[in-house]
């Protein structure tokens, strides 16, 4: 019988090819991760690795695919279990997006460790295409994201549509070809755009056409608070979601609806069939609460 345990360390390491780093990832002792590989070999009877440099073998390939697998059912079975046993204690892992967390979860977390004092909320700050694969895997429980596609096997549940603004000076200037000759003479104007790793940067760029724009450069920013500081700065124009505005209080620069731009969903995601706790279903009350709370204010 193989040891999960040992299946776990197995996988990690054909993850990061290094025995160091995986010791660090488990918070093991590096011995202890060669001795988990070598009874998984001596149990198995065959090599599965090859440490110098590092490889798997090819029976090393076919139980990786079955430790996945394995690994990822356990986990799913757990989480439905806890779900089951209306989980008391114990941690409810949420992944998403920093706009997301800082907007709409501050609050509904602050009902939820009243509620729920028993169990601990872990904050995974991911994009939404990372969150999709978290909640898939079950390394989260449930995931927010924007412009999720319905895909098997997960189950998306729209919670708002989002829209578009641009935020800084002079933007119809710019789209007209007005841009005062002094102004010519120093760098083009400034588009600025979340990194390419991100769903909301894929969603802007196909749309980015439609604003007639004459040439211009792109700064590329970490964040959607990182966007909106940079606008106000007078650094160029930044194309945010609304929602991310609602709570900036005295912004100097000018807003600018883009109803040209498609809209997207921001909603939740969780596995089909994903058994949901009495704990999930009330911090998704909350959160319902506080995007309808934001639509009154903005």
């Amino acid at each position: 019988m193989l040891d999960i345990h040992w299946l776990n360390t197995f996988a990690t390491l054909a993850k990061l090819k290094h025995f160091g780093k995986t010791a660090t990832e488990l918070h093991m002792t590096q011995p202890n991760v060669s001795l988990h590989i070598k009874q998984l070999e001596q149990s198995t009877r065959v090599k599965l690795i090859e440490r110098s440099p590092f490889r798997l073998t090819q029976a090393g390939y076919r139980l990786l695919q079955s430790a996945e697998h394995t690994l990822m059912e356990l986990q799913t079975c757990q989480a439905d279990l806890n779900a089951i046993n209306d989980l008391c204690q114990g941690t409810l892992t949420i992944a998403a997006s920093d706009i997301i967390s800082r907007l709409l979860l501050i609050s509904p977390f602050q009902s939820f460790k009243t509620e729920f004092p028993g169990i601990d909320l872990s904050l995974l700050n991911t994009t939404s295409a990372q969150a999709a694969e978290l909640v898939k895997s079950a390394k989260a429980d449930l995931g927010f994201v924007m412009a999720q596609k319905e895909s098997q096997p997960l189950h998306f549940t729209e919670l708002q549509q989002v829209k578009w603004c641009a935020l800084g000076n002079g933007l119809a200037e710019w789209q007209q070809g007005k841009i005062q000759p002094q102004e010519r003479l120093q760098d083009e104007p400034t588009l600025i755009l979340l990194g390419h790793d991100t769903r909301t940067r894929d969603l802007i760029d196909s749309a980015l056409p439609q604003l007639n724009l004459p040439k211009y450069r792109v700064m590329e920013v970490g964040s959607v608070d990182a966007q909106i500081d940079w606008a106000e700065a007078g650094f160029g124009v930044a194309i945010v979601p609304e929602f991310s505005l609602h709570p900036k209080l005295n912004l100097q620069t000018s807003i600018t609806p883009l109803p040209q731009f498609p809209t997207t969903s921001l909603g939740y995601i969780v596995r089909q069939n994903q058994i949901l706790s009495r704990a999930i279903k009330q911090l998704l009350l909350w959160v319902n609460d506080e995007i309808t709370s934001s639509k009154r204010k903005g």
